[in-house]
C-alpha cells in the first residue's frame, strides 16, 4: 500500500489551481455529509458502518488523519440524527449534486481529470486532502 504522504501527492497532482483547492475544501464535505445522508436515510446502522468501513481505511494509512475523520464524520452523524427526518433525503440529494457540479467545475477550472478516474480510492483520499489542509493551517503533524 502506499504511504498516505504519496496518495495525497498523487491526489494533490490534479488540485494545484487555488480556485480548485477551494472548490475541493468546499465541496468534498459536503460530498462526505450527503453520502452518509443517503446512508442515513437507509438507516443510522448503515451510515455508521460506511463510516466505520472508511474509518478502518483511514486509520491503517495514518492515525492523525483517521482522528480528524473520526471528528467530521461524527459531528456530520449528529447534524443528520438532528435533522427533520423528511429533510435528510432532499437535502442530501441537492448537495451530493450540486458539490459534484462544484467538483467537476473545479477539475474544468483545473484543466485536469479528478484523480478517482484513475483510482477509486481517491474518492477516500479527497476528505483527507482536505484534513491535509487544515492540518497544516494548524501546523498540526499528520
Amino acid at each position: 500500500m502506499r504511504t498516505i504522504n504519496a496518495l495525497l501527492a498523487q491526489y494533490g497532482d490534479s488540485h494545484r489551481n487555488p480556485v480548485n483547492e477551494w472548490v475541493h475544501i468546499v465541496c468534498v464535505p459536503l460530498i462526505v455529509f450527503s453520502v452518509l445522508g443517503l446512508l442515513w436515510r437507509l438507516h443510522a446502522v448503515v451510515a455508521l458502518a460506511g463510516s466505520a468501513a472508511a474509518l478502518a481505511y483511514y486509520l491503517k494509512l495514518s492515525r492523525p488523519f483517521a482522528l480528524g475523520m473520526l471528528a467530521m464524520l461524527g459531528l456530520m452523524l449528529m447534524v443528520l440524527a438532528a435533522l427533520p427526518a423528511a429533510l435528510v433525503l432532499p437535502l442530501s440529494l441537492a448537495l451530493f449534486v450540486l458539490a459534484w457540479i462544484g467538483q467537476f467545475i473545479g477539475h474544468r477550472i483545473e484543466g485536469k481529470k479528478p484523480s478517482f478516474f484513475d483510482d477509486l480510492r481517491f474518492l477516500l483520499i479527497g476528505p483527507l486532502f482536505v484534513l491535509a489542509f487544515a492540518y497544516r493551517r494548524l501546523r498540526l503533524a499528520y
